[in-house]
C-alpha cells in the first residue's frame, strides 16, 4: 500500500533502558503494517519492549492528528528503528578484590506514521 512520506510524522523516545538489539525484533514486527493492526500486535506480544514501542508509536499517531490533522484510522507505520544510546557503566565485585565492568545499554526508538495514499 502506498503512503505519502511527505506527510511523514514520528515519534522518539530517548534513553530507554533496553538493548537495542531486543528492541529491534519488536519493531521488525510492525514496520510495513497498519496503525491500529501494529497496535494490537504490539499488545499480544511476550516482550517486555513492547511497552516503550507502543508509547512511541501511540505518540506518534497522536502527533499526526493533533498537529497536522491526519485521522490515525490511515496511518502506517513507515518507518521503525532503535539506535544504541549511552550504556550505563556498573561494577560487579569479584575474586581477589577485582572489579568487572557491566555496561548497562540504552536505546532511542523512533517510529515514524505515514498515511495511506488512495
Amino acid at each position: 500500500m502506498p503512503v505519502d512520506t511527505s506527510e511523514e510524522v514520528k515519534a522518539v523516545a530517548r534513553y530507554i533502558r533496553m538493548s537495542p538489539f531486543k528492541v529491534r525484533r519488536v519493531l521488525d514486527q510492525i514496520r510495513g503494517i497498519s496503525y491500529r493492526k501494529a497496535l494490537i500486535i504490539l499488545e499480544f506480544m511476550p516482550y517486555r519492549s513492547c511497552d516503550p514501542v507502543r508509547k512511541a508509536l501511540r505518540s506518534a499517531a497522536a502527533n499526526a492528528e493533533h498537529n497536522k490533522g491526519i485521522d490515525p484510522e490511515t496511518l502506517v507505520v513507515s518507518k521503525a528503528f532503535a539506535d544504541q544510546g549511552p550504556c550505563l557503566p556498573r561494577y560487579r565485585p569479584r575474586a581477589q578484590g577485582r572489579a568487572y565492568r557491566i555496561r548497562k545499554p540504552t536505546c532511542h526508538i523512533t517510529v515514524a506514521v505515514a498515511p495511506v495514499v488512495d
